[in-house]
């Protein structure tokens, strides 16, 4: 078994972290960079930073406030919302994110996942999916969750991961922010069909809802979270040693 990463994220609108339910009625949480700084000295292996209007406003990553994120942080920085071009994402990088999540971006421009994998290698494309079942079957929102595209998820994955992405964060828009465990049933089906890294996403509400994650789909690489942290429900050196107790390798 590999080395189990834990995630927290950050959902940021005017330069503030917020938290909804199924990507609905968001609240105000925190500042960014205090929640940056805390992750970073409590042992969360990599953080993410996500512009969340950006898909609905055409707006990019709010730059003063992800520089102060940057200048807190020693962990790997994932940088999403706004990227539409390979520009955008030379930006992102160049501000000192280390990996770029791309999600309405590649519906907008097909091409941006194998532009930017030759330009910058595929560890730095990160493509993810706002998935969602309709009608039996897993769809692809975009717009903030705010509109079902009709593409079929699993096989929009598929050609994801062929065209050069490096990692998949896989966002079930009907666990998320219900705290009542991740998306299983998604996740395997994903896990099936691709062989990069995958980044579990919505659903966790208690340790044990990770304990189970990588118990029932080891091949998942890492869990993101994120109002289970920002409430201080799960303390992420705890989480550290429930997973080593159940056998689950995490960094130290």
């Amino acid at each position: 078994m590999s080395i189990k990463r834990i995630i927290p994220c950050l959902d940021v609108k005017d330069g503030r972290v917020v938290k909804g339910i199924k990507f609905k009625n968001n609240i105000d949480v925190d500042s960014p960079v205090k929640l940056a700084k805390l992750y970073n000295n409590s042992g969360a292996d990599e953080l993410v930073f996500y512009e969340i209007t950006s898909a609905v406003y055409d707006r990019k990553p709010s730059v003063d406030v992800l520089k102060q994120v940057i200048n807190e942080v020693s962990i790997p920085l994932t940088v999403g919302g706004g990227i539409y071009t390979i520009d955008d994402f030379t930006n992102a990088l160049e501000i000192g994110a280390d990996k770029v999540s791309i999600n309405t971006g590649v519906i907008k421009n097909p091409g941006l996942i194998t532009e930017a994998a030759n330009k910058f290698g595929s560890k730095c494309v990160v493509f993810a999916v706002d998935v969602k079942k309709v009608d039996g079957k897993y769809h692809i929102f975009t717009k903030g969750g705010r509109e079902d595209t009709g593409i079929d998820a699993i096989e929009w994955i598929k050609q994801g991961e062929n065209n050069g992405a490096g990692e998949l964060v896989i966002n079930s828009m009907g666990t998320d922010g219900v705290k009542k465990g991740f998306d299983l049933p998604l996740l395997k089906a994903v896990s099936d069909v691709v062989t990069i890294p995958i980044v579990a996403s919505g659903g966790a509400g208690k340790t044990d809802d990770f304990v189970t994650l990588f118990k029932e789909l080891p091949e998942i690489s890492a869990a993101l979270a994120a109002s289970v942290f920002h409430f201080n429900e799960v303390k992420i050196p705890e989480l550290k040693q429930a997973l080593k107790k159940n056998g689950i390798l995490v960094s130290q």
